[in-house]
């Protein structure tokens, strides 16, 4: 069965601005469908999508997770553009710093700053869900744990900001997302070789391990590189999703006012609504039959949309809906299989503690402006929202 095309592209203005239709519209089509503008086949539905981040050994990422060969380069040596076993014993090193173990230890400091986090917004009323909500856990708790100098923070965070854009393909938010990602790895290369990097964290003791002989200074670097991208935008990202999602839909916060237990369930609704990474690219390296016994040939980049899994009304009742005690539980916002987000342990603990201290001091959240997304070849995110919360 050959695979159907369309002339869509999904890396357009209007597309990214308000990608969900589109999304639907390709799954309608069939389970891969031929983008003739990107050059990529787009897989959409929940089951091939879920199918091809369990199946590294057909859905590959050692050629690169992006839509351009200047960044499937540069990011050689990230994590995400392993496969195993490489992939095993480097996601290992990560997974010592933010395996359930290791977070352990900032647990308290994640509930004292989303309570202080939740008082302050109680206190400001009307306020922007991007710079006075959504910066506060990842950029306190997320700089503390890998160990960032202070100095360096505020340019990191700059500079990790649209990075994202530099994986798609070449367009001119591409060719702006690569000036960002190299001034960021030229910071993060000469923290790496002046050692200047605060002891005990987590890009301490990668660099350690580099220093052991363990892994070479190239992919420590490009480690690190891949955690700082991954790290900031995504877990802002879905913070600010998740007050813009509350204030569309009070009688969610209604349930979550009534039972703060409901904030993980909440959490993982709004990574499904939002998913903040939407698309990566694999290559096949055989031939791949579909769901719908279509054919993807083997040595085709293909588009892994998460985004779109994440509303197959296939699996979803309801999909566009959003609903905190929804009864399908399993979204693939943080990714499936080996490439499973190594940070999620942590984003679920920060959006968790951030909306369960928020419901129990902020009776109504609506908003007050016009909001705006800064529009991203791969993530999805608010540049500005802001919002009136109405102390309880």
């Amino acid at each position: 069965m050959s695979l159907p095309s369309s002339s869509i592209d999904i890396f357009s203005d209007e597309v990214l601005a308000d990608p969900y239709p589109t999304y639907r519209t390709l799954r309608d089509l069939g389970a891969g469908i031929w983008l003739e503008q990107t050059g990529a086949c787009f897989v959409g539905r929940y089951a091939d999508v879920r199918r091809a981040l369990n199946d590294w050994q057909v859905f590959s990422s050692a050629q690169g997770i992006g839509f351009n060969p200047v960044i499937n380069a540069a990011w050689e040596e990230a994590l995400i553009c392993q496969d195993p076993p490489t992939h095993t014993a480097r996601r290992k090193l990560m997974m010592e710093a933010l395996g359930p173990a290791a977070l352990s230890a900032v647990v308290d400091t994640i509930q004292q700053r989303a309570s202080a986090l939740a008082e302050r917004i109680a206190a400001m009323g009307t306020f922007d869900a991007v710079t006075d909500f959504a910066l506060d856990l990842p950029v306190g708790v997320v700089m503390d744990l890998i160990g960032w100098p202070h100095d360096v923070r505020p340019r990191l965070l700059d500079l990790a900001s649209g990075s994202w854009n530099a994986a798609g393909p070449a367009n001119a938010r591409m060719e702006q997302g690569l000036g960002r990602l190299q001034g960021m790895m030229g910071l993060l290369t000469t923290l790496y070789d002046e050692q200047r990097v605060l002891p005990g964290g987590f890009a301490a003791k990668l660099i350690a391990s580099s220093h052991r002989g363990e892994i070479t200074r190239d992919t420590a670097i490009g480690m690190l590189a891949g955690y700082v991208v991954a790290a900031f935008e995504t877990t802002i990202s879905a913070m600010a999703a998740g007050i813009q999602l509350f204030a569309d839909n009070p009688r969610e916060w209604d349930k979550l006012r009534a039972d703060p237990r409901l904030a993980m369930s909440a959490a993982n609704e709004i990574v499904r609504m939002e998913t903040p990474l939407q698309n990566f690219a694999r290559v096949t390296t055989q031939d791949a039959t579909m769901s719908d016994g279509s054919v993807i040939p083997a040595g085709t980049r293909v588009v892994v949309s998460y985004a779109s899994a994440n509303r197959d009304e296939r699996q979803f009742r309801d999909p566009d809906a959003f609903c905190i005690d929804r009864s399908e539980k399993q979204n693939l916002g943080f990714g499936h299989g080996p490439h499973g987000c190594a940070g999620q342990n942590l984003a679920r603990m920060e959006l968790t503690a951030v909306f369960s201290a928020l419901a129990t001091r902020v009776a109504r959240l609506s908003h007050a402006g016009e909001s705006a997304r800064g529009l991203n070849n791969i993530s999805r995110s608010f540049t500005r929202l802001p919002v009136l919360a109405i102390a309880a």
